[in-house]
């Protein structure tokens, strides 16, 4: 049977000249609900892989300087410490549910997200520095972990912010017990408030997390705000940049400054 190209493209001829199938019309109402389908589909996929493997941060605030800087997105694998409440999405982390399945520890110098349940629930960013049954000081700012003091190396002085404000602040790096080696701000030098505090003893199942801008972190060191943080709060551990924005070179609605405000070098960077 002869068939010509304009048949094929209108759809009354397949490949081969039969006639092509066509089921009767839709209405708008099945559109709608065929498309209400699709969506609720969508949205359940993304919310499972949000639950179950990888859930996207962004950086609030400057705790983590210089390490981790406002305006940085990250990922967070669900997967490394096991599930509980705190791996769920508002509003199912108010569920009460205890306990980890598929559990396993964080190691000391892990960078995780946490939620602090004495700030309700909240998602924080810290640095694991205690581990279970571990005695914490801080002595004229310097860590100690069970008596010892944390090797601590001047690197130089940096221009960061510190109190809202451009300044210069020594940059040290610290290596824990474990070998983790990592750099640390201190706006205040040795004379900041959090820089004389304990001893705290860490009590099993929780962990003493600090931020790595030492005088400007809300932390373990602050026992009434955040205090220890037991393993069935901790969300994830953060692995990797994917996007990094810096919001002082530019407003929202700034589109044309969008381009000079990406910090292009650190996307894809991992968190160390």
């Amino acid at each position: 049977m002869a068939f010509s190209l304009k048949d094929i493209l209108s759809g009354k001829k397949g490949v081969e000249g039969d006639e092509m199938p066509s089921g009767p019309k839709m209405t708008p109402a099945e559109e709608a609900w065929d498309l209400a389908k699709t969506v609720v589909f969508a949205v359940a996929i993304a919310l499972v892989l949000r639950i179950v493997i990888f859930q996207p941060f962004n950086i609030p605030s400057g705790s983590m300087r210089p390490n981790l800087l406002v305006g940085d997105f990250l990922v967070v694998s669900k997967p490394t410490f096991g599930y509980s409440r705190a791996s769920l999405v508002f509003p199912l982390t108010r569920l009460p549910l205890e306990g980890r399945i598929f559990a396993s520890e964080p190691d000391q110098g892990d960078i995780i997200v946490f939620k602090n349940a004495k700030d309700g629930n909240k998602d924080y960013i810290k640095r694991v520095v205690g581990m279970p049954g571990d005695r914490i000081d801080m002595i004229a700012g310097r860590l100690h972990i069970n008596g010892k003091a944390v090797p601590k190396e001047f690197v130089g002085m940096r221009d960061v912010i510190c109190d809202n404000r451009k300044a210069q602040a020594p940059i040290y790096r610290e290596t824990l017990p474990s070998g983790v080696s990592y750099l640390v701000q201190e706006c205040h030098g040795d004379n900041g408030q959090l820089d004389n505090k304990g001893p705290y003893q860490v009590p099993a199942g929780h962990y003493f997390m600090m931020g790595d801008n030492r005088d400007q972190s809300q932390d373990s060191r602050v026992t009434a705000q955040v205090g220890y943080v037991p393993l069935d709060d901790v969300v994830g551990r953060a692995e990797r940049l994917f996007f990094s924005v810096d919001g002082t070179k530019g407003q929202f609605w700034q589109v044309w400054n969008w381009p000079f405000a990406i910090r292009y070098g650190r996307i894809l960077d991992p968190v160390e």
